[in-house]
């Protein structure tokens, strides 16, 4: 029996993150929006929301996939608005996430900065904006921003892609 999980993501724009994670085997589907959670991180945030099939695509790949295609070292400016995220819809999947987050942080040089949140709320993007990149590629935005993810999801991850 397969087993459907649901995680949120947020870093970049979610027009990328969308793309990247639609290429993935084992997702069921990509959610486009922004995601609230509590209290200091109570404010909406662009993100996705990743519908995923364990025994096809396992949690650490996706985080390790989210770390490596959005800035997850860096807190620039626009961090409010792309907060790097990984937000939990149960209480179970939070240990998960820690664990996971301390065992990639050696691929790293500089110190992880995506926080483990709870999630609280979704709102989906207008539906102009779904499924951006496949209506769009060739558009300057997905050239310069989502290609290069693409590429590099290929490049390091082929054996995970549809």
């Amino acid at each position: 029996m397969e087993t459907i999980q649901k995680i949120g993501l947020g870093g970049s724009c979610h027009w990328c993150t969308e793309a990247i994670f639609q290429q993935l085997k084992g997702v069921v589907k990509v959610a486009q929006g922004y995601i609230a959670s509590l209290d200091e991180n109570d404010s909406f945030s662009e993100a996705v929301i990743v519908t995923y099939t364990s025994k096809v695509i396992e949690l650490k790949d996706l985080i390790e996939i989210h770390l490596h295609t959005h800035n997850s070292t860096s807190n620039h400016s626009f961090r409010e608005k792309y907060r790097s995220a990984i937000y939990y819809f149960e209480e179970n999947q939070k240990l998960s996430i820690e664990f996971i987050l301390k065992e990639l942080q050696k691929n790293f040089d500089a110190t992880l900065i995506t926080t483990i949140l709870k999630f609280k709320e979704f709102k989906p993007s207008r539906n102009e904006l779904l499924n951006y990149y496949a209506k769009n590629p060739e558009k300057p935005f997905c050239k310069k921003y989502i290609n290069p993810k693409l590429e590099f999801l290929r490049d390091n991850y082929s054996n995970s892609i549809n």
